[in-house]
């Protein structure tokens, strides 16, 4: 199964010319781990046993002994970045905090909080952060995480609030559309926003994460040329929910297309409430999607929340989300594999293959 895909992998290369000959050139395929993949050294295992060939790691668990121990493994390092995560933030800096259609502070979406996007003081923290972690490790690449306006995705039933209508948003909103928002309460500017230039609104607002992906990829090769940007995003074709991957989220896949070096949709399959064979069939709709680039290394689910995923469960979302055009995998997460040996396995055999 695994030669298949190597053989279009390397199909994917030679026809697209940008991605031949750059410094930090992936391995063939991606097989990899997410969350924090340290905890599989504590426990004795090896990468190299595992079959992994790259780790994506939550920047808190990003560490020099995990990068020395992957490098002598011969393991590439990718860390996750909570790119619009407000959580922790928001609280003490209520001006970042995302505002809804009734003027009022949204309230976090189940476990989620989000943050207004275009809060300079937000921006710089991110920027400061993002600095000091290229400039202390040497990464392979850098995934941003959250990448959204305020909302929750992971779940069959989702939490899609109108944001953020705060008077910095309107005002820029306005400045970009060359329009005037009339005064009055925050509710009034919203809802004559939502009936008089609505669309332009929703095009607005992916440009902010547009915006954003743009910058910290400029930002990221600066730092460290050849790095790649890869983009953990809510995995909704276009018209789920009534467009809310536009409409609420902010998120235009064409043009983050073209930024972008790997898109890693997050294919939670059974908490949103979807049939395994999703996680097949939504890669290769992206790809038609969007064109021959990015590449495309899904992150599948291994975590028992809700409910329960079997090891043979997690076997078949393996091989679904590493069928073509996948050029690689990961799965959520460490824990999961260390709770069940079955899994475990399953991962092993599969890798090794």
């Amino acid at each position: 199964m695994l030669m298949r895909i190597f053989v279009t992998v390397l199909m994917h290369v030679l026809l697209c010319p940008d991605l031949r000959g750059q410094p930090n050139d992936p391995p063939s395929f991606i097989k990899g781990v997410y969350g924090n993949p340290g905890a599989l050294l504590t426990e004795g295992h090896s990468f190299r046993s595992l079959g992994v060939n790259a780790v994506f790691v939550r920047s808190i668990s990003l560490d020099e002994s995990l990068m020395r121990s992957a490098k002598q493994q011969g393991v590439r390092v990718y860390v996750e970045f909570p790119t619009l995560n407000g959580k922790g933030y928001v609280e003490e800096h209520p001006e970042a905090w995302p505002v809804n259609e009734r003027g009022q502070k949204s309230p976090a979406a189940d476990w989620f909080m989000g943050v207004c996007p275009t809060d300079p003081d937000f921006r710089s923290y991110r920027m400061t952060q993002l600095r000091s972690i290229l400039s202390s490790f040497d990464v392979d690449g850098i995934w941003l995480d959250y990448l959204h306006w305020h909302a929750q995705f992971e779940t069959p039933e989702p939490i899609l609030p109108e944001t953020c209508f705060c008077d910095r948003c309107i005002k820029q909103f306005a400045n970009a559309q060359d329009l005037t928002v009339p005064e009055g309460e925050t509710a009034y500017r919203a809802h004559w926003i939502r009936s008089n230039q609505d669309s332009s609104w929703r095009e607005w607002r992916c440009g902010i994460v547009t915006n954003w992906v743009r910058d910290i990829g400029n930002e990221a090769d600066a730092l460290r040329p050849g790095v790649l940007l890869g983009l953990f995003y809510c995995a909704w074709y276009p018209d789920d929910f009534d467009g809310a991957l536009t409409r609420i989220m902010g998120i235009d896949l064409k043009a983050l297309a073209e930024i972008a070096d790997v898109f890693s949709p997050m294919l939670f399959h059974s908490m949103m409430g979807r049939s395994v064979t999703w996680v097949k069939e939504y890669p290769a709709w992206l790809r038609s999607y969007v064109g021959p680039a990015p590449l495309i290394w899904p992150i599948v689910q291994a975590h028992n929340k809700p409910g329960m995923v079997s090891a043979n469960e997690f076997r078949q979302v393996m091989i679904n989300g590493s069928a073509p055009p996948s050029s690689g995998i990961m799965m959520f997460s460490e824990q999961s594999l260390l709770a069940d040996d079955e899994k475990l396995l399953v991962l092993k055999l599969l890798y090794n293959d």
